[in-house]
């Protein structure tokens, strides 16, 4: 009786899982796409004496950089650590929310933070983590690590990741997060540029969490208007198309709309995208050179610089994309 339970409870699991994965796919921060791409790229961005150790585990980083999603159903904490909404805290929110864990709890309640997001404190835990994972030497963590806070990263480059109206469902624009993060890279981030230079070490990750969110927040106003502009000169039934993704059908917004809203964002996805990329390589420089500039395991006699092997690999995902279309 106990093994028929037991299996009972295993398959249950699975099917929880299995589920849970699927939702996930249907609906995730910056979509699985960008973040294994800003992931992957950052490890570009390194200096000889680092991108050595991150070139070899290339393909961990990258496929591991959509982790923290996948925990969001599984972890009942995990939510919180991908956003916040900071407008929740009044007109001047940068000004009146302290950027000290403590004492943004002494002066709003922990319950309170973790009910609209921590994402910017977040990021320095898992930088500390990441730190001590590069004292210990410990590969597994490192990787682990260095995944999870280049997940977190590129969500607080995101500006509905920093609004109550985080899905446009205060203003009469339901969907534009999933517009503006997922549809809009999928159709055109093969263009972009990808090449952001070398990463920088930066003193306080905190200060540069917090600065991410308040650019991010800056541009929330362009991402909302611009859509609601277009919107009401746009013909209303040509907003939306239908299109075949795997075995379904699903309504997004039409190719021509898109590529008129991205027109009029001027370049902001692209640019969130980059800023992305190296912050994410940025922070984790700055934790190997905190944790004093450990040796591991595939540095020496790393191959650099990188730029033409990016070259060549972007040129290569473009001609498959333009392959696919056709």
């Amino acid at each position: 009786m106990e093994n028929l339970l037991d299996m009972k409870n295993k398959t249950l699991l699975i099917l929880f899982f299995l589920s849970a994965c699927l939702i996930v796919n249907s609906a995730i921060p910056w979509g699985f796409f960008v973040h294994k791409r800003v992931n992957k790229y950052a490890v570009f961005t390194l200096p000889e004496e680092l991108i050595g150790f991150y070139k070899k585990n290339i393909d961990y980083i990258e496929e591991h950089s959509v982790d923290p999603d996948k925990r969001r159903y599984a972890v009942k904490e995990e939510a919180p650590r991908h956003y916040i909404d900071i407008d929740h805290y009044g007109e001047n929110p940068f000004e009146s929310m302290p950027r000290k864990w403590n004492d943004a709890v002494e002066k709003f309640s922990e319950d309170t933070l973790q009910s609209y997001g921590i994402v910017p404190w977040y990021i320095q835990t898992t930088y500390n983590r990441l730190v001590y994972a590069f004292i210990d030497k410990d590969s597994d963590k490192i990787l682990k690590y260095s995944a999870d806070l280049g997940h977190y990263i590129a969500d607080a480059h995101v500006p509905l990741h920093t609004t109550v109206n985080y899905n446009g469902q205060l203003t009469g624009q339901k969907g534009i997060h999933e517009f503006w993060e997922s549809r809009l890279p999928e159709l055109f981030s093969e263009d972009y540029d990808y090449l952001v230079g070398t990463a920088q070490y930066k003193y306080s990750v905190l200060d540069f969490a917090w600065e991410t969110i308040e650019t991010s927040h800056n541009a929330l106003d362009s991402v909302l208007n611009f859509d609601k502009i277009l919107a009401e000169s746009y013909d209303s039934d040509k907003q939306y198309s239908y299109e075949k993704r795997g075995s379904k059908t699903i309504n997004v917004r039409s190719e021509g709309y898109s590529d008129a809203y991205h027109i009029m964002l001027d370049g902001m996805v692209e640019r969130r995208m980059r800023k992305t990329i190296f912050s994410i390589g940025s922070l984790w420089y700055s934790a190997w050179v905190d944790a004093g500039q450990p040796i591991l395991d595939g540095m020496k006699n790393s191959p650099t610089p990188f730029t033409e092997e990016i070259k060549i690999d972007h040129k290569i995902t473009k001609d498959d994309a333009r392959g696919h279309q056709h």
